[in-house]
């Protein structure tokens, strides 16, 4: 577990390697005096920008018609206020969408077609979000799309520990490849994918989103600092209770993580097994890649 001291705010902490671009880029923006949810929005369109993360926003990886949508979700700890969309086409920024929807209605969620509208009269520009590599890589998946791991990072999820204890956090993906059109997977649900209150903390997740919708997952683990667990004993007990909940079904835990961070700055990350999970942790201009324990049964 990487933890800073709680002078050495503010500390930031995101999914997978690539999180080092949004760590990097979150921790310059609140330098530059933006809230803490406007900057990890910037930290995820750091990533949602790079056309070489098929994944997250521009150049994702389509679904099973070949489209790409978008889903994300902000939230703000200190008020709960939270935005999120889903099933968005052809706007490559979803998490400045959802954020704009938090910030200029009194709505929480908009999917598919009412995002898209909302997001083009906010003045957000229509553009196609496939690149010719994305495109290449999609189609030679199809139509088994590869597993979840390090050669395909997944979700991108931000979140951040100012001063006085306030959190914010972000949430963006791409979503499965290949996935049915319309699926929506955890990332844009507020206590799924992400979670944000200063009373206990932020909470993000990556991997399969369906098993982590099953146990809210992010919620699951502020309420776990709530009542007292630090960031890695909440992480680890989330895995814990996936491996549960997959062997009621008969199942194995799938591929999946989740990170955390206290209003203290603590931060905590948990892995199932076999799930290479690297995460980036940054605070005082210095930012680093973890490797999250894998949690056994």
């Amino acid at each position: 577990m990487a933890t800073f001291p709680s002078a050495a705010f503010p500390t930031v902490i995101a999914t997978w390697p690539f999180g080092k671009t949004a760590v990097a880029t979150a921790l310059k923006a609140l330098q530059a005096g933006k809230s803490l949810v406007e900057a990890a929005v910037d930290g995820a369109q750091a990533v949602e920008d790079d056309p070489e993360v098929h994944s997250v926003g521009y150049g994702g990886l389509a679904d099973a018609l070949g489209i790409v949508t978008l889903d994300a979700c902000v939230m703000d700890g200190k008020t709960l206020d939270c935005g999120a969309v889903a099933g968005l086409e052809d706007i490559r920024n979803p998490a400045r969408v959802a954020l704009k929807l938090m910030q200029s209605t009194p709505h929480v969620f908009l999917v598919g077609d009412g995002a898209r509208d909302f997001a083009l009269k906010q003045g957000f520009k229509a553009e196609c979000l496939t690149t010719r590599a994305s495109f290449q890589e999609w189609d030679q998946t199809r139509p088994k799309p590869k597993p979840v791991g390090p050669d395909q990072h997944d979700t991108v999820t931000v979140l951040i520990a100012g001063t006085g204890g306030d959190l914010a956090g972000c949430c963006s993906t791409s979503g499965l490849s290949h996935k049915l059109h319309g699926r929506v997977g955890d990332s844009p649900i507020i206590g799924a994918g992400l979670y944000v209150d200063n009373e206990g903390g932020a909470a993000g997740a990556t991997g399969l989103g369906e098993e982590i919708i099953r146990i809210c997952g992010g919620f699951r683990i502020v309420e776990a600092m709530k009542r007292g667990l630090s960031p890695q004993q909440a992480c680890e007990e989330a895995v814990k209770t996936l491996h549960k909940v997959a062997g009621r079904r008969g199942k194995h835990a799938p591929g999946a993580a989740f990170i955390a961070l206290d209003p203290k700055g603590r931060t905590g990350a948990a892995a199932t097994p076999g799930t290479e999970f690297d995460y980036a942790v940054g605070s005082a201009g210095k930012v680093e890649i973890k490797r999250a324990a894998q949690i056994q049964p």
